[in-house]
């Protein structure tokens, strides 16, 4: 029997031999390039019970794809071992995402009796990590950064006891053998403690900033109560505003932090420790500068041994944040950490166990009553490289490189697509490095050269220009927002057609200018531009971005105000001159490209409320304003409507800006316009998917982009074109930003390989 899917790394061989022997069966199991071969030898009734409950009892980490059994002679053999691995074909064994510590390895940590208690690198077969470990397939202990620690005997005794729980755990270790704690100076001297933890706790109660090396990289730390130290770390680590991520040490801890749902606890006890994003409780005992003017605080639980000492010796909820500074990689090489972040960490906690492979938290955020699945926000750690499937075959290799903000890649072959884990915004060396280093890991991981190269239509991404300089492939561009159609359809399972309503930022158009409010019709290999936003001016083309006042400013233009004063809520922001400087721009169109972006609208709303003229993380202003509108949609919404514009739908806001513009002016609360603003864009699109599904004969509508990261906006679009009969998804296994480009551009290229076409 052939047994594919996750079941390398998950305890899948012992549960096999347990299996057997129970039934009486004799033969062997073992691990190669391709997952699990085995052999069963026995009765036809007793054999029949094994397949059948090979897939059905599998351990809980384990996901069995496939068994594939095969007859042949009986060879006699007298019982059932467990064989040595083997290597030599073309691997297709998937590799298990990381996984947070077990409840067993938890007690043994806290029993005084046990050869581990108080060891933070505890593991078994049903935790620990893989994916940042692992250096090739098969997973075992020699292709991983465990290589180089020498099992003492009673380790060695488990790993090869099939009744263990650690049998052939390839992290396996001790504090005899295993790997070991340092407390670092900045300078890289060790601070010499007997005790590293205890060190460490008793530097962070006394308000230090502390690097610490976890799973798939550095954190750096502080507690999460202490003003001082919160606002030390913000400045050292050159970000501004955007809020910190917290760890709480279990659920009642986070409890105190957060208003969880009952999904929200699920999520934070889930095996994959995201973030996850959540209410602020108004009595949080957290700093101002966690989170400032955020109604939202992103809180996870422990996922390691390290973690779970740590937090039980601060006795607090710790700042766990990032290793890294604004806009570069999470630091995860113990030479490149000292060298990046001695600068912002008072001391660092580390260890000699190699990280191969660096992976940022995931985040989520729950959405509550609409599904049972997440909003993907960032999927990192505890999630990849788990493969998603391809609803049509990638006839050839294919590597598609994504988008630049939110980076990842995805590797495809035949059905199976591996997304990577979150790399960052590729916009610097730092970055492009780790993106390369990725590729090249994961094309020798699942032993995918790539024949079809594809990439995003803009010229100037980094990962463009990465494609177009590989050597000996062919490649394909597919248009931004198509990517995003692509990925939601194709993880659903669908090719098509749909309508797809994808909000963002910033994309490139066929047509040269700057998309991002797009009424798609299409399939998985091709669409056509059916709607859209009103397109206007973006005075001083990326400064627009940085400054969504000027956004105000030429929306006020485009609605009618041809010399239109600053709101007084800017007044103290920006002065006439400079005000009256970016009108000028704006009317005449020169260093000003045409957006059609939704999130350029949401930022202009955002500047005349007063919420945020400037921001300093990417949707800023937009989140801000999300969270001024609260948990309801109060008053009716603002007009915003749905014009035929020749072929096309145009979405037009410039009536929703004069109305926001002139409730401001009246005093109405930025709660009541926010709300009202939101409503309008649901409304709208809710209308104009309904108007192209009717024309084009589909029931099918898709939501993504990254304006979709809005709850409130998601959960009335949803509602509205669900009362309208229509079939909506949304994207749950891969983020609706551009996190899920890559995975969208493999899929279109598939398709597009296989000859698909849009029905006329």
């Amino acid at each position: 029997m052939r047994v594919t899917g996750t079941v390398q790394g998950v305890g899948f061989r012992p549960f096999v031999y347990r299996l057997a022997r129970e039934l009486g069966l004799t033969g062997y199991v073992l691990n190669d390039d391709r997952g699990v071969l085995l052999e069963a030898e026995g009765g036809r009734s007793k054999v029949d019970a094994f397949l059948t409950r090979l897939a059905i009892d599998a351990p809980p980490l384990a996901t069995v794809e496939r068994v594939s059994p095969e007859e042949v002679e009986p060879t006699g053999a007298s019982g059932f071992e467990i064989a040595a691995s083997r290597r030599g074909g073309t691997p297709l064994a998937l590799v298990s995402p990381d996984v947070a510590t077990c409840a067993a390895c938890l007690l043994e940590m806290a029993d005084p009796r046990d050869r581990r208690y108080r060891y933070p690198f505890t593991n078994c077969t049903d935790c620990g990590p893989r994916f940042t470990i692992v250096r090739d397939v098969p997973y075992d202990r020699p292709l991983t950064t465990m290589a180089e620690f020498e099992m003492c005997g009673l380790c060695r005794a488990e790993y090869g006891d099939p009744s263990d729980r650690r049998f052939h755990a390839q992290p396996n270790a001790c504090p005899k053998c295993g790997p070991t704690l340092t407390l670092l100076e900045p300078g890289g001297e060790s601070v010499g403690a007997d005790d590293p933890l205890a060190a460490a706790a008793e530097a962070l109660r006394g308000g230090a900033v502390l690097a610490v090396k976890g799973l798939g990289g550095y954190h750096l730390a502080c507690r999460a109560g202490d003003e001082v130290a919160c606002a030390a770390l913000r400045s050292r680590k050159h970000r501004e505003d955007k809020p910190f991520a917290l760890m709480a040490a279990n659920l009642p801890a986070a409890r105190e932090l957060v208003e969880l749902t009952a999904s929200e606890e699920a999520l934070l006890l889930g095996s994959e420790r995201p973030i996850v994003v959540a209410r602020r409780r108004p009595d949080a005992p957290v700093a101002h500068s966690v989170a400032p003017g955020s109604p939202d605080l992103g809180v996870m639980l422990p996922y390691t041994p390290l973690h779970h000492l740590l937090l039980a010796e601060v006795g607090e909820t710790l700042v766990m944040t990032s290793g890294n500074l604004s806009d570069e990689p999470i630091a995860y090489d113990d030479a490149e950490a000292l060298r990046r972040l001695s600068s912002i960490a008072d001391l660092l906690l580390v260890h000699d166990r190699p990280i191969h492979v660096r992976a940022d938290d995931s985040v989520v955020r729950s959405l509550g009553d609409l599904r049972e699945a997440p909003l993907m926000l960032r999927r990192s750690r505890g999630y990849a490289p788990a493969s998603i499937s391809l609803p049509v075959d990638a006839s050839r290799a294919v590597l598609a490189c994504g988008a630049e903000l939110k980076s990842t890649f995805c590797l495809a072959r035949g059905r199976r697509a591996w997304v990577s884990h979150h790399i960052g915004d590729l916009k610097n060396y730092e970055t492009l490095r780790s993106f390369e280093e990725g590729v090249a890991h994961f094309e020798r991981l699942f032993a995918v050269s790539p024949e079809v190269v594809v990439c995003d239509l803009h010229p100037d991404y980094l990962s463009t220009r990465y494609a177009l300089a590989r050597e000996g492939v062919e490649t394909m561009a597919v248009q931004h927002h198509h990517a995003h159609l692509a990925a939601c359809l194709a993880e659903h399972g669908e090719q098509g057609p749909a309508v797809g309503a994808i909000y963002d930022g910033t994309g490139y158009g066929e047509d040269g200018t700057v998309w991002g409010g797009e009424l798609l019709f299409g399939d998985i290999a091709s669409y056509e531009r059916a709607g859209s936003l009103s397109p206007v001016p973006m005075p001083g083309g990326e400064r627009a971005v940085l400054e969504p006042w000027r956004m105000a400013c030429s929306w006020l233009i485009a609605a009618g105000h041809d010399r239109p004063s600053a709101p007084s809520a800017l007044a103290e922001a920006v002065s006439p001159e400079r005000w009256e400087q970016v009108a000028a721009l704006a009317r005449s169109g020169f260093g000003s490209p045409s957006t059609s972006s939704m999130g350029r609208l949401f930022d202009a709303v955002s500047a005349l409320c007063g919420l945020r003229s400037t921001v300093t993380y990417e949707g800023q202003a937009a989140i801000e304003l999300e969270a001024a509108a609260g948990a309801g949609f109060e008053g009716e919404p603002y007009s915003l409507p749905v014009r035929d514009a020749g072929e096309r739908l145009e979405l037009d806001a410039r009536e929703t800006v004069c109305a926001v513009a002139r409730d401001l002016a009246r005093g109405a609360g930025t709660a009541l316009v926010a709300a009202r603003f939101h409503a309008a864009v649901a409304v709208a699109t809710a209308e104009a998917c309904t108007r192209i599904a009717a024309a084009r004969g589909t029931d099918l509508v898709v939501l993504s982009g990254g304006v979709f990261n809005n709850r409130l906006l998601v959960e009335r679009t949803f509602a509205l074109l669900e009362g309208r009969g229509l079939r909506v998804l949304l994207p749950a296994l891969l983020p609706a930003g551009d996190g899920g480009i890559s995975y969208g551009q493999a899929a279109a290229a598939a398709a597009r390989l296989a000859g698909s076409r849009l029905p006329t």
